[in-house]
């Protein structure tokens, strides 16, 4: 998959400041903001298809989900996004569950001549929800994917 397939995405995230460890983020819903469930998919073009990138997560707090923003990236970039640099990258498409929880999904139209460079290897996704009241979950490994080159 070509980095530039995911220039938009990773707008915001040239400056990484620091290295940021952790998986998703866990909790009930109604005591904190939570991402779980994250799962990538990625389809490379064939024929006259062109491949995407799916991203689903389930985000969840009392106040309700604002928004979550997410980023794709190869593991051999080393870019390691942290939680304020997610602030400036796509959303994700949300849709009500409930009252509290949202599921998200995110997708990336990859074209053949986006793919002629692949990156192959392995490829993360990093999610930040935004709850209503202002609230955050980070998951800087919210789900992975491999791209064969």
């Amino acid at each position: 998959m070509s980095q530039r397939a995911l220039v938009s995405s990773l707008i915001g995230v040239a400056v990484v400041g620091g290295v940021t460890a952790g998986g998703i983020a866990m909790a009930s819903p109604g005591t904190a903001p939570a991402l779980k469930n994250g799962s990538a998919r990625y389809t490379a073009p064939s024929g006259d298809r062109t491949g995407s990138l799916t991203f689903t997560v389930d985000a969840a707090d009392d106040s309700g989900v604002e928004n979550v923003k997410v980023v794709a990236r190869s593991a051999r970039s080393k870019l390691d996004p942290a939680e304020e640099e997610m602030r400036h990258v796509e959303d994700a498409t949300c849709r009500s569950i409930s009252d509290v929880a949202s599921r998200c999904t995110y997708t990336l139209e990859v074209t053949r001549a986006e793919a002629a460079e692949p990156t192959p290897g392995t490829w993360y996704v990093s999610a930040l929800m935004t709850a209503e009241d202002g609230d955050t979950a980070f998951a800087p490994h919210a789900a992975g994917f491999d791209v064969t080159g």
